[in-house]
């Protein structure tokens, strides 16, 4: 007899940074401006222990502008790496777009597909990791994070409101705090 197995498949949450994972502070580009939100280390954890990939994509345009340096970025980057390490929380990817159409360092400045809202990080990671995007989620604190991951083919976008617009949901402060409910939520998404 034989007996195939259905493969799960591959499914991943995309998050934006500042805002979403840290405190935004404006161009967060040194250790020790980066700040985690409540509770996110441990429900990346959880997240992760749900079977999801944790993709980051972040616009850096404080780079482009000379605020700090990509070096800037991966230390900060690699910070919150180790931070993350034993909630066993890591980002299984890191994707950033450094540039901006108005940028003041002239080597980042450009029209580009990665910078948000583009698809471009998404299309990537999509394609690097194997992934459908149907079976993936996305959060970001800004429209732009939520349309560029809609332009990539993601229908599920949660939206963490940290703005004073009265019309944006506070949908992923809905995901975070409940992590009793977290297996629920993700279903009832699915």
């Amino acid at each position: 007899m034989r007996t195939t197995q259905k493969r799960m498949p591959n499914k991943a949450i995309f998050f934006d940074r500042d805002g979403v994972i840290n405190r935004d502070y404006g161009y967060v580009g040194k250790i020790e401006n980066f700040e985690f939100l409540p509770e996110v280390q441990e429900t990346l954890g959880r997240l992760k222990a749900l079977g999801y990939k944790l993709i980051l994509i972040t616009n850096q345009s404080g780079i482009a502008r000379g605020r700090y340096t990509e070096a800037d970025f991966w230390q900060v980057t690699n910070y919150m790496q180790q931070q993350l390490a034993p909630y066993q929380a890591s980002f299984d990817a890191v994707y950033f777009c450094p540039h901006h159409p108005e940028a003041q360092v002239l080597e980042y400045r450009r029209q580009c597909s990665c910078r948000k809202p583009q698809p471009g990080l998404f299309l990537q990671a999509l394609a690097e990791h194997e992934l459908q995007a149907e079976h993936c989620l996305a959060v970001g604190d800004q429209p732009r994070d939520l349309i560029a991951a809609s332009r990539a083919g993601i229908t599920r976008l949660y939206l963490n409101s940290s703005t004073d617009n009265p019309e944006l949901k506070d949908l992923y402060h809905q995901l975070l705090p409940k992590l009793s409910l977290l297996p629920e939520l993700l279903q009832a998404v699915a």
